[in-house]
């Protein structure tokens, strides 16, 4: 009889435990995921490792890309990943800033900027100016990854006034 008491009270400390909230330093976190994402897009940018920077995004991850169709889960972003390096003229490069987490550290979206450029029609290269919002999550194993990826093309510049 003690012992079921006892493995009960163990089962709700770990349930307990499991619900409540990590004891998250948001500015350490901060840099924590910003170094994070600083690698992957020196990852990306060198191009050279598809393994690497597709493990960046979680397996149940979701791309929304300007003139892209959605893309989920890692089979899709890989093949995306794959296609764009086998692009001529193809570099990415983006600096995120601001990250913000949900009251249990699990979550955290942040803001950024791209520059994906690549080969047009005739060969020259075109750059496209993006800003973005991706959203992060704590896996198991303790790595941030990205779940939610989503871009569009900056507005044109306003015209200087006279």
């Amino acid at each position: 009889m003690r012992l079921s008491h006892y493995l009960l009270l163990v089962i709700f400390g770990l349930a307990v435990g499991d619900c409540s909230p990590r004891n998250l330093d948001s500015a350490t976190e901060g840099q924590k995921l910003l170094r994070r994402d600083a690698e992957w897009a020196y990852l990306a940018n060198a191009g050279k490792d598809v393994d690497k920077i597709v493990s960046y995004w979680s397996d149940d991850a979701i791309l929304i890309f300007p003139g892209q169709p959605v893309l989920e889960g890692k089979q899709a972003i890989r093949a995306y990943v794959e296609a764009s390096l086998k692009t001529p003229g193809f570099k990415i490069h983006w600096v995120s800033e601001k990250p913000v987490f949900s009251p249990d550290g699990k979550l955290a979206y942040m803001r950024g900027t791209d520059e994906l450029t690549a080969s047009g029609p005739n060969g020259t290269p075109i750059t496209l100016h993006l800003r973005g919002i991706s959203v992060w999550r704590m896996d198991p194993d303790g790595q941030w990854r990205c779940v939610v990826d989503i871009s569009n093309e900056e507005p044109p510049a306003a015209p200087a006034i006279k």
